[in-house]
């Protein structure tokens, strides 16, 4: 058995979720989710606890069973209490505002840049302009426009200058030596 897929997922009061044939809908307080099941694998309710089980005992089914619990675990967890990322702006004069429902990005360029976040994704600035807090249901989303606005100004090696993720260690490169 895979170690992640045999754990149950406990489903947490207020979190439904349908099954119709190959398709998983979890719906909760913050959103719906759905998403497919892999030929093989299927769902098993049981009290307030899903469990996945899987057919046969291949490398592909051992790897879609514990993918698949990942998902549903990550999709459960999403629609009751949600994910959030956080972003770090570093650099003289590097900063970040709000205006209406645009991300105003000032990152060194001769232009600012306007980024408006998806559908199911919300934004904040904290710290007088120097973070970002992306908030949603769908981590998947979330990690894809944390990593699109990471990608205005990735952190450069010399200086450390950019954006990077809270926590993110950028390993700092020796500049060129004299003489």
């Amino acid at each position: 058995m895979s170690r992640i897929g045999k754990l149950p997922i406990i489903i947490p009061s207020g979190v439904q979720i349908t099954v119709t044939g190959a398709k998983v809908e979890v719906k909760g307080k913050l959103g719906t989710l759905s998403s497919e099941l892999p030929a093989g694998i299927s769902l098993v309710k049981e009290n307030n606890q899903l469990v996945v089980q899987r057919e046969k005992d291949d490398n592909q089914m051992r790897a879609d069973h514990g993918r698949v619990r990942a998902i549903l675990a990550n999709h459960v967890k999403g629609v009751h209490e949600g994910f959030s990322r956080t972003l770090d702006i570093i650099g003289v004069g590097y900063r970040c505002e709000m205006k209406g429902s645009y991300l105003v990005l000032s990152l060194g360029y001769s232009h600012p840049i306007y980024f408006e976040f998806p559908q199911g994704v919300t934004g904040e600035v904290q710290e007088k302009g120097l973070r970002i807090m992306i908030k949603s249901h769908d981590k998947t989303l979330l990690g894809a426009v944390a990593a699109e606005i990471r990608g205005f100004r990735p952190p450069e090696p010399y200086k450390g200058k950019g954006i990077r993720y809270t926590g993110e260690k950028v390993q700092q490169k020796e500049g060129k030596a004299k003489g």
